[in-house]
């Protein structure tokens, strides 16, 4: 997984992409093979330019010579065929349980949790990070990750860069509402308060009154 077509650029069809690799100048260059997720049909690269004022690439494609046919890619994965590289991991190469565990900060310091899970998306890391902000995922590519250093025991990434939501607000604890007939009994501020003055228990909550005996009926005269 390469790029994701996150719009359409103009009339002559260029693709505006979310950039998914270290290397895009290799595989968005002209004459570069792309294959649509889940494809077999080739896709031929016939420019490809990083974009000067943000992140990201637009790239044009043979198959996608206007606007209405480019239309048809918006929202897609695209993939490259890459090979696999093997033997031990390099100078700027770490092991994912090296990289499992350790905090994420944003530019600004900001905590925004920490790495939960790794899994590979075709020559891509992608980190799982749990934090205030929700889970959210970071693609192991220069776009996102400002620096990872396992020794220092921190990933610090570009949150704007993420697009990440807004920290959760903390809902403040709200006691349950006591029941009909409960209230003195059942909050302990009162009771304190009323320790102080010297009334009892009973004072607060007294024993409801007891019901007058019915009058006796007359007894009937004699006769």
């Amino acid at each position: 997984m390469v790029a994701l077509v996150r719009g359409i650029h103009g009339l002559n069809g260029a693709l505006r992409v979310e950039v998914l690799t270290d290397r895009p100048e290799a595989r968005f260059k002209r004459g570069a093979t792309l294959f649509l997720e889940g494809s077999e049909t080739p896709l031929r690269v016939i420019e490809g330019v990083p974009v000067a004022d943000g992140p990201g690439w637009r790239i044009r494609l043979a198959e996608a010579a206007d606007r209405k046919a480019a239309e048809a890619f918006r929202g897609a994965y695209l993939e490259a065929l890459v090979p696999v590289e093997t033997g031990a991991p390099g100078a700027d190469s770490w092991l994912w349980h090296e990289v499992v565990g350790l905090a994420v900060l944003g530019r600004d310091g900001e905590e925004l949790g920490t790495v939960t899970d790794i899994y590979r998306v075709a020559e891509n890391d992608v980190y799982v990070v749990h934090g205030p902000r929700g889970e959210f995922d970071v693609p192991a590519v220069r776009d996102f990750v400002v620096s990872l250093q396992p020794g220092d025991g921190a990933l610090v990434v570009d949150a704007a860069a993420l697009d990440l939501p807004p920290v959760r607000p903390v809902r403040p604890y709200r006691a349950p509402r006591p029941r009909k007939g409960e209230a003195t009994r059942s909050s302990p501020g009162i009771a304190l308060a009323a320790a102080e003055v010297g009334l009892t228990a009973a004072d607060l909550d007294p024993a409801p009154p007891a019901h007058p005996a019915p009058p006796a009926a007359p007894v009937p005269a004699e006769t």
